[in-house]
């Protein structure tokens, strides 16, 4: 051949090229298996009940106002009556929620879903329901309500169980649904007309069961609102628009305190106003490891990786005058690939952190005894497989320090750059140019 080296080089190339394809697919699978999840996720929540919200109590009802007019005039004038239909309503002054959740999983195949059961007691006061009462805007016009409301919304009622409601410390029975249109989803209770017409406080006791899948969201709407939420699962994600004031995060579970006033936050207004979204705070009870999400992370490193290990052969390949074929390359690089799909595959039957030490162990044997015959001797084929185990610990450190990412694998890459110029400083890349068309031209 005229011209060896570039040849090599062109074959590398298109090993290089393959690979990247094999791992783009790779990267695909674990897209997909991460779809699946989703979907596994999606149909639990169809079936048992989808992320709850809990929002309420309020206290609502319906009123009309009637008044008569005169209209026309001469032979034409008459009296006729006009209407208007108002709506009344009134958040907690304060409100208190003490929610024990406990989780449920549930299973759609190979795939988790994190499903939970609380039980929550509510206690709302209202210290005076004078927003309850009517207000007469025309003379001599007539009004009338309905019985005043207690309603509570929830995100998902299919996975309300249970509901116990007393108010002034009586027992009401519970309706399904609520008057608000934009939040149909719960329950409401008729009260006694006389608590309104009363001038005294109205207290209102709640014991509620529900179960929902992923998260759980609250609504802060009266004027005070604290909130106690406890669970078994060690791994909460706290979102929405509060962070708690105080938790305790440990490996049996967790606790969390939230004390907000109407100062702080407009869930109020937005209930009494209808709005299509209201704050919330609440948890999400998250995996802390993701094993498809660190998969797909893993083969974005894979290139680097494959670049690297290739570097490794390569300066061996130069420093001790070996010849490595390009097929040898392609094969190195197969089983860097297959470490990938390894992962992916074992992931989904044990922990992230054991399927990969399978993966990477197994891998990392096979390249080491395939490194013997082909760096020419075990030492060198242990020494191959020392650095590929090396290089797959520093992979792991990059997938759990994803804040530190960027900067570990700057300083990999520099570390790397640094070996091979300190290793090929005396080299005579001329000299070596030409011993290789001296062998190409025999």
């Amino acid at each position: 051949m005229k011209f060896p080296l570039l040849a090599k080089m062109a074959g590398l190339a298109a090993v290089v090229v393959a690979l990247v394809i094999a791992l783009d697919a790779v990267s695909g699978i674990a897209r997909e298996r991460q779809f699946r999840l989703q979907e596994a996720q999606a149909s639990v929540a169809n079936s048992l009940a989808a992320p709850q919200q809990l929002v309420g109590p309020m206290l609502q009802r319906r009123c009309e106002e009637t008044w008569s007019v005169v209209v026309g005039e001469g032979k034409e004038r008459r009296t006729v009556d006009e209407r208007r239909e108002f709506t009344l309503a009134a958040t907690p002054k304060s409100l208190g929620i003490d929610v024990q959740a406990a989780l449920e999983p549930r299973y759609r195949g190979i795939f988790r879903v994190n499903g939970y059961a609380l039980k929550a007691n509510l206690t709302a006061q209202w210290s005076d329901p004078a927003a309850l009462r009517p207000k007469a805007e025309h003379l001599a016009s007539r009004l009338s309500c309905d019985v005043p409301t207690l309603l509570v919304a929830v995100g998902d009622a299919r996975g309300l169980r249970h509901v116990a409601l007393r108010v002034q410390g009586e027992p009401i029975d519970v309706q399904p649904g609520t008057p608000r249109k934009r939040l149909p989803q719960g329950f409401q209770a008729p009260l006694p007309a006389a608590l309104v017409d009363e001038a005294a406080p109205i207290k209102a006791e709640l014991q509620l069961e529900l179960v929902g899948t992923g998260s759980l969201a609250i609504a802060p709407v009266g004027d005070s609102t604290r909130v106690l939420l406890a669970s078994d699962w060690p791994h909460p994600s706290f979102d929405g628009r509060f962070l708690p004031n105080e938790r305790e995060v440990g490996p049996r579970g967790f606790q969390a305190r939230w004390q907000l006033s109407a100062l702080a936050t407009s869930a109020a207004r937005d209930l009494l106003g209808d709005a299509e979204r209201i704050e919330s705070f609440g948890v999400a009870f998250i995996d802390p490891v993701n094993p498809y999400v660190l998969s797909d992370r893993a083969t974005k490193y894979g290139l680097l990786f494959v670049l690297l290990t290739f570097v490794g052969v390569g300066l061996v390949e130069v420093l001790r005058r070996l010849r490595v074929h390009p097929i040898q390359y392609l094969l190195v690089g197969c089983a860097l690939a297959v470490f990938f799909l390894l992962l992916v595959s074992l992931t989904e039957h044990i922990a992230f952190g054991w399927a990969y030490l399978a993966a990477g162990g197994a891998c990392t044997l096979l390249l080491a005894f395939y490194g013997s015959f082909v760096l020419g001797g075990l030492r060198a084929g242990a020494l191959f497989g020392a650095a590929v185990a090396a290089l797959y610990g520093v992979l792991y450190l990059l997938l759990q320090l994803e804040q530190s990412s960027l900067v570990l694998g700057s300083l990999l890459l520099f570390a790397v750059l640094a070996a091979v110029m300190v290793a090929t400083r005396r080299l005579d890349w001329y000299a070596l140019v030409a011993q290789v068309r001296e062998a190409g031209s025999r």
